[in-house]
């Protein structure tokens, strides 16, 4: 009798198994279509020109905090974080944060304040590849569940590109599967969203795909989870130049890149009042720009070192102890930025300076850089299909025809 029943617990619990691995297998391959592309090689960025994306800097705007990657409690159960927009936003107002967008997953939440631009990230897969779409009026809710190479992961861009106004990889150095190839392969992305991570503080990821001719600019984000821990907030942040608070001035300094990122220390370790204050006197960037060929940063405050990064990520020079450096991109400089690492572990990060041919395009490098390959795209997408007949076919035999037998 216990036999019997040790038994009939043990079917129930293989045909449980089986189904929930059926489901899981299903849902992996439906969501895998995707085209296979051919991926050009890395072409670095040439020209007679130099991209200078602070060329609109003037002394009428004035610089903005900014942090875009906001988690912010929503409607249902579903919650990355216990705070509604507005305590979120009040919180980031002490730090003295102008802009704080909301990006919140696969949902555009509501933001208190009518300049900021709509935005959420993008992605419910297990490989952790997010994408944030500001300026965005809808959400996809299409995504791979288990994405497993580049294609699928480049489809997915193409496919968000006419969704938003700007579109950024997000954490990528917390995403594996971001390899250096894949990051020399994958285009269409305006952003590159970089740590303020002590280990990876250089940012060396950035480096491949720019020095792949993948232009994009950097932004630093807390992607707050916890406004309550010191830690998590007001510890990654970007300044833009605007002349005027407003969804069209954002949009547009965050499109041509007048910006600069920069990582804040926890200062205080766990007392606010120290964090407020510490917060509300940051060293900043005084001048930025070009000149002729050279490319030029000042401080308000001495740097312990300067470091112009270039293709791949080789140092082109470093500067002890100074405010301010100056660089002249040589012939063979496909591009250039500028890592300012101050006192208390502060740094600023500029955005690339790259070559180009301003009378064929608008900036560096471009997005068509993948073409379809037809017979391969045919084959993996038919071998998905037949996958599913063969998981549902098994599944049929062994384990229902199995269960109605016995």
């Amino acid at each position: 009798m216990i036999m019997k029943l040790v038994i009939k617990i043990l079917r129930g619990v293989w045909v449980a198994v089986a189904t929930l691995l059926l489901l899981l297998a299903v849902l992996f391959l439906f969501t895998s279509p995707s085209p296979i592309y051919h991926f050009s090689e890395p072409q670095p960025f040439s020209g007679p020109d130099i991209f200078n994306p602070y060329r609109g800097l003037d002394s009428a705007a004035v610089w903005h905090r900014a942090n875009f990657h906001t988690h912010t409690r929503v409607e249902g159960m579903l919650n990355e974080c216990k705070y509604w927009p507005r305590e979120v936003l009040r919180r980031y107002e002490a730090f003295g944060y102008d802009i704080v967008g909301i990006s919140n997953h696969n949902e555009i939440t509501p933001h208190p304040e009518a300049i900021v631009p709509d935005s959420y990230e993008h992605g419910y897969n297990l490989r952790n590849f997010h994408k944030l779409l500001i300026g965005s009026q809808r959400v996809n809710h299409f995504d791979a569940l288990y994405p497993i190479n580049t294609s699928q992961l480049q489809w997915q861009l193409d496919m968000l590109r006419d969704d938003c106004e700007l579109m950024q990889i997000n954490h990528p150095v917390r995403t594996p599967m971001l390899t250096r190839g894949r990051l020399q392969r994958l285009a269409g992305y305006d952003i590159m969203e970089l740590t303020g991570a002590v280990a990876y503080i250089e940012n060396e990821y950035w480096d491949w795909a720019l020095s792949a001719g993948h232009y994009s600019f950097g932004l630093l984000n807390d992607d707050l989870h916890n406004p309550d821990s010191p830690i998590m907030i007001a510890s990654r942040c970007s300044f833009l130049a605007l002349p005027t608070l407003s969804t069209e001035d954002i949009l547009a300094t965050l499109r041509e890149g007048c910006f600069y990122s920069m990582r804040v220390p926890n200062y205080g370790s766990g007392d606010w009042q120290v964090k407020y204050e510490r917060n509300r006197s940051l060293p900043a960037v005084r001048d930025i720009g070009l000149r002729g060929d050279t490319i030029y940063m000042t401080l308000t405050a001495r740097a312990d070192s300067i470091v112009v990064y270039g293709q791949n990520h080789c140092r082109l020079v470093l500067v002890d102890a100074a405010d301010s450096v100056g660089y002249r991109l040589r012939a063979e400089d496909s591009y250039a930025r500028i890592a300012a690492y101050l006192p208390d572990r502060v740094v600023i990060m500029s955005n690339p300076f790259a070559r180009y041919d301003a009378s064929v395009a608008d900036r560096p490098g471009g997005r068509a850089s993948h073409d379809i390959n037809t017979p391969l795209t045919l084959l993996y997408n038919l071998a998905l299909v037949l996958a599913v007949v063969v998981i549902v076919w098994l599944y049929l035999k062994y384990v229902i025809r199995w269960k109605i037998v016995r």
